[in-house]
């Protein structure tokens, strides 16, 4: 333990690994947003079709660009289709953000880097989203990228800082394929660090290399899909850009208190434990920041400070405004958050705790996962393959959810192949793009599919049993009911 302690670079990498990959795949997909992101991937893999994403073989999955997909699609090519391929793009992208914390600060604050790094691989918010198949993973790490190239390009004596700065748009253009425009986000914040700070025109952010670059590499998808998906480019501005920012169609916390319900707690809870150091810096902030006004040069030696308080305040200030509020949408700011706690130790002549305190966290951490895996929720897809398996012996091609919700995890859990629907018991006049039902029950019932299980809640089980006798077949329960659900198979009345 000595001797590993001596390097704390080799420690604190040994430590991230540890919390990214350990206990990863013990516990089944949840649903529905781990299942919807792993259902698309897999798509794309059985269908070799790696552009348009897609739900099932007829309903295309237009909510967000495809990178996330392409990467779960890429780890379960190479590692087979289970749960820990799955969330390993997540893993990873959490790793990225460990090591850049770690050169961010190297950069700003040298001496700091260990502390930063130690700081976000054990802040409780990140460690838990790593084990999550979300698009958020992918975008902070893309984001944060694409801040430490600007961090070199004008912090460092760097000789070539036009390299920093196009590898930031780069990032840029990443981001941007993960999750639109909302992997922008730094560039507001890039932009005001640099009219607040002139001088130095080589770090320049708007170079028309960078912007070409950034087109090259992020508008190549947009323009395929919108060319042949007429009608999707006035979907994606209209209901996924201004309609999430400015509405509450989404159902995302909406109210104007709803900034305080979700991101309090997300900041409170989730820098555990160094919410105190956190604190402590937010108490000092109005005293540090009051100088700045008036004072270029002050500005100047508190550069570092300055650029990280707009990277933490100004996109949050942006997330508190938006009428779509979730957690992980906080996840990008957690790694500025843990370069303040760094830089706040070291003001403060403090340093980390003592390993054994940090590694009583980390082994309550580590549990807290291996606890994970046998949480009982109706959302956990391995369980509900176990119940259909169970329920249903033979080959299972497809599972038609009857108006509830699809359980897309199935895919994976029921194997590659696995088709997984979402119907109506009416015909709708419903959406293009993301509509709500695949397709009414009478078209369901008309393809005359083998090997299909259905499920639908126990409560419409007379009504859906009534309609489909009502179109010519029968419906036959399958065992007794799961989670409040019935699971049958449908069969031509003789």
């Amino acid at each position: 333990m000595r001797q590993l302690l001596r390097s704390p670079a080799l420690w604190t990498a040994a430590l991230a690994t540890v919390l990214a990959l350990a206990f990863l795949g013990s516990r089944g997909i949840w649903d529905p947003d781990e299942g919807r992101y792993t259902n698309v991937a897999l798509n794309m893999l059985d269908s070799g079709d790696w552009l348009n994403p897609r739900r099932n073989d007829e309903v295309g999955h237009w909510t967000k660009p495809p990178l996330t997909y392409w990467a779960i699609a890429s780890s379960v090519a190479v590692f087979g289709a289970n749960t820990w391929a799955a969330r390993l793009p997540a893993a990873l992208s959490y790793l990225l953000s460990v090591w850049l914390a770690w050169r961010i600060a190297a950069r700003l604050a040298p001496g700091s880097q260990h502390a930063a790094a130690v700081a976000y691989a054990t802040m409780l918010f990140p460690f838990g989203a790593s084990q999550l198949i979300t698009t958020d993973y992918l975008l902070s790490a893309w984001t944060t990228l694409a801040m430490w190239a600007f961090v070199e390009a004008r912090f460092a004596p760097a000789p070539h800082p036009r390299w920093w700065i196009a590898l930031m748009w780069i990032a840029l253009a990443l981001a941007f394929v993960t999750k639109g425009p909302a992997g922008l986000f730094p560039l507001p914040v890039v932009l005001l660090f640099d009219f607040l700070l002139p001088g130095r025109r080589g770090h320049r952010v708007l170079q028309w290399s960078g912007v070409v670059l950034f087109a090259l590499l992020a508008l190549p998808w947009y323009l395929a899909v919108f060319h042949g998906n007429p009608g999707l480019f006035e979907y994606f501005v209209g209901d996924e850009l201004v309609n999430r920012m400015t509405t509450g169609e989404f159902g995302r916390h909406a109210e104007w208190y709803g900034w305080i319900e979700i991101y309090v707690p997300t900041l409170i809870v989730g820098t555990l434990p160094w919410t105190p150091t956190l604190w402590r810096w937010t108490r000092g902030l109005p005293a540090m920041v009051r100088p700045w006004w008036r004072d270029p040069e002050r500005r100047q030696r508190d550069a570092q400070w300055l650029l990280l308080a707009l990277w933490l305040l100004l996109p949050l200030l942006v997330f508190c405004v938006a009428r779509s509020r979730m957690p992980l949408y906080l996840l990008p700011l957690f790694v500025p958050m843990a370069v303040i706690v760094a830089m706040q130790w070291a003001r403060e002549g403090r340093g980390l705790p003592s390993w054994r305190k940090l590694l009583l966290w980390v082994l309550l951490l580590l549990l807290a996962k291996a606890a994970t895996a046998y949480w009982p929720t109706h959302k956990n897809a391995q369980a509900w393959a176990q119940a259909i398996l169970a329920r249903a012996p033979g080959p299972v091609r497809e599972i038609v959810f009857v108006e509830d919700m699809a359980r897309y995890g199935l895919h994976l859990e029921l194997g590659r192949g696995t088709q997984i629907e979402k119907i109506s018991l009416d015909a709708l006049q419903d959406r293009r793009f993301n509509p709500e039902y695949d397709e009414p029950l009478a078209v369901e019932l008309a393809e005359h599919e083998q090997h299909v299980v259905w499920v639908c809640k126990q409560a419409d089980w007379p009504t859906v049993r009534e309609r489909v006798d009502g179109y010519g077949f029968r419906a036959v329960a399958l065992g007794t009911p799961f989670e409040r659900r019935v699971i049958f198979r449908v069969e031509p009345r003789r």
